[in-house]
């Protein structure tokens, strides 16, 4: 619905952006979509099936904290865990887009984190219910500046790393995905009508593990960017 030239009965909430890196402008955040179990390593250590048509679950675009910025340790878990991801911007979108169209939608990629409360999502799992309470908290999508698809290109392969207080936890390759990101858009666009201002974290690689309050996490994808953040103690 259309909220063009309408009057509010309460005050409009801000909109969700991301940094466009360079340049002092910023892309608006509609929808933040994530992939599950999109890396082989990571499905094996999560003790799950291999090759399984993709998955989708969202965040609230609220939930984005931008590079340098401090993630508050949230509440209800005491095992919130790390998940370094390719971000990838959609500047138009649509339903069933084909794989050879879906580059044609990409603005951009960045670098993010899907923080997860791993004891909340595995709780919740298990008695079969939506993974929301794990995975859509207040603060959990950090995101780095993006960089155009017209300045890097489409990148298929590139180290994709994390460290936590200097030390590398997770250490792949975009090469890794089981699902490309042409998949992935192709796939959701069945599900969902894709529009610009859409991001999709497309799944992480091995390695994932809990952080604590003070940890400084610094994440890296070679010719996309960076993102650093730091795990700050619970709200009170």
């Amino acid at each position: 619905m259309s909220t063009d030239g309408k009057t509010y009965v309460i005050p409009q909430p801000p909109q969700a952006a991301i940094p466009v890196a360079g340049t002092g402008k910023y892309f608006p955040v509609r929808r933040l979509w994530c992939v599950g179990r999109n890396y082989v390593e990571h499905i094996k250590e999560m003790g799950q099936d291999v090759r399984e048509p993709p998955f989708f679950f969202a965040k609230p675009p609220d939930a984005i904290v931008p590079d340098g910025g401090t993630v508050p340790y949230p509440s209800l878990t005491k095992d919130m865990h790390h998940e370094v991801e390719l971000v990838v911007a959609l500047k138009s979108g649509g339903r069933k887009i084909t794989t050879q169209k879906a580059s044609d939608c990409i603005y951009g990629y960045g670098v993010g984190i899907d923080l997860t409360r791993r004891d909340l999502q595995i709780a919740s799992r298990d008695i079969k219910r939506p993974w929301e309470i794990g995975k859509a908290f207040d603060h959990s999508a950090p995101c780095g500046s993006l960089r155009p698809a017209a300045e890097i290109g489409h990148p298929a392969k590139g180290r994709v790393t994390l460290k936590v207080n200097g030390k590398v936890r997770q250490d792949g390759n975009l090469d890794q995905m089981i699902w490309k990101v042409p998949e992935i858009i192709s796939k959701l666009s069945e599900m969902v009508e894709l529009a610009a201002g859409d991001i999709i974290m497309t799944g992480t690689p091995s390695g994932v593990a809990a952080t604590v309050a003070g940890d400084r996490i610094e994440c890296e994808i070679e010719g996309v960017g960076a993102l650093r953040v730091t795990i700050g103690e619970p709200l009170k």
